[in-house]
């Protein structure tokens, strides 16, 4: 080998080792701490970094991204002596590299042991159901004490989580029992309120019913005792406009008279004693069909002043026997007065219904 290439070759490797020792490249989202002779000098930027071949030199390349650190379970007592195991996530991330390399050993291990201690500062003055139902003020706490001791250390807690809290066995089968109770209890609580709620609309439905029936009981009783009462001012319009006589009124009250004893729980019905003065009525009005009977004007006098003096005595109308000639004349007063009413209620029907047609166009 020439003498003169191999001085070229060591020359040259000695220019490559320069300048890869020279050359720093740091990627993104990283941090190179760097030292001159052992004293921190100055903190590499990502991108091309240039500095001295054997006296500076890397100490420590730090991620300065968002991190995040779960701790193991830690068993922690409550202010009550129940002893939780509770296990922390923590959110951090470094803002200054040279403090967290030079200002703290482990800053990892510093965390994990501060969180721990803050967790045992806070739950020891908070009971086994105030620590389940805090956790958001156990956080802010938590994140409140760390975020002041690690500032310090170049690093910023964003976030501390509350992962698990696990109480011990028999307090969960107590938690279990007071919830299966809490929720019967509930349970309970909505059915009674269900068939309270169903009963109230019950009765409510009940009493609109009897109150609508009622209500139309009454419009239909009101409604009916209209069309009688407009029925019976037609007929008593149509009966003073044919000028009924009094044979037509005495055959009307002789013909209501056997509707008294139709009823079946009538025994024995009493014969009123306006009787006989309707009777009398009847006489009188037909006093020439009666003359074929037998009887004188006389005679017919002379019974009428007896039935009149029964009436006052308060022994009422005598009875009137099938074969005596008053019945004879009652019966043919009876016939003759049937006929002119028939006629006339006829005649007060084909008004009335006459007087109905000429009203309807009219109310139309």
């Amino acid at each position: 080998m020439d003498p003169v290439v191999i001085p070229i070759l060591v020359a040259a490797l000695v220019v490559v080792f320069l300048v890869a020792a020279t050359v720093r490249i740091v990627p993104q989202a990283r941090r190179y701490n760097i030292e001159r002779f052992g004293r921190y000098r100055r903190t590499l930027q990502p991108g091309l970094n240039f500095v001295l071949p054997v006296a500076d030199r890397v100490n420590t390349k730090l991620d300065v991204r968002e991190q995040v650190y779960s701790s193991d379970p830690k068993p922690v007592i409550t202010e009550d002596n129940l002893v939780v195991n509770i296990d922390t996530v923590l959110y951090y991330q470094i803002t200054d590299p040279r403090a967290a390399a030079y200002e703290v050993a482990d800053y990892l291990q510093a965390i994990d042991q501060l969180t721990v201690t803050t967790l045992r500062n806070v739950i020891g003055s908070m009971d086994l159901e105030a620590t389940l139902t805090s956790r958001e003020e156990i956080n802010a706490r938590l994140r409140a004490v760390l975020d002041d001791a690690t500032g310090k250390w170049g690093i910023r807690v964003n976030r501390v989580e509350i992962k698990a809290i696990d109480p011990p066995n028999t307090i969960k089968e107590a938690m279990e029992k007071q919830m299966r109770a809490e929720r019967d209890k509930r349970a309970a609580i909505l059915h009674a309120e269900g068939e309270r709620q169903a009963k109230i609309l019950t009765a409510e439905g009940t009493k609109q019913k009897d109150i609508l029936e009622a209500q139309g009981t009454q419009q239909a009783m009101i409604l009916r005792a209209d069309g009688e009462s407009k029925a019976v001012e037609l007929v008593f319009q149509a009966v003073h406009r044919n000028n009924a006589d009094a044979k037509v009124l005495a055959y009307k009250y002789l013909e209501t008279l056997p509707h008294l004893a139709q009823s079946d729980n009538n025994t024995f019905w009493v014969i009123p004693g306006e009787l006989t003065e309707a009777i009398r009525t009847v006489t009188t009005a037909f006093g020439d069909q009666s003359a074929g009977t037998g009887l004188s004007a006389a005679e017919r006098e002379d019974v009428a002043a007896d039935v009149a003096d029964s009436d006052k005595d308060g022994v009422g109308a005598p009875e009137i026997e099938p074969n005596s000639t008053l019945a004879l004349d009652a019966v043919a007063a009876a016939d003759e007065a049937a006929k002119q009413a028939a006629a006339a209620v006829s005649d007060a029907k084909a008004e009335a219904e006459a007087a109905g047609e000429t009203r309807l166009p009219g109310r139309r």
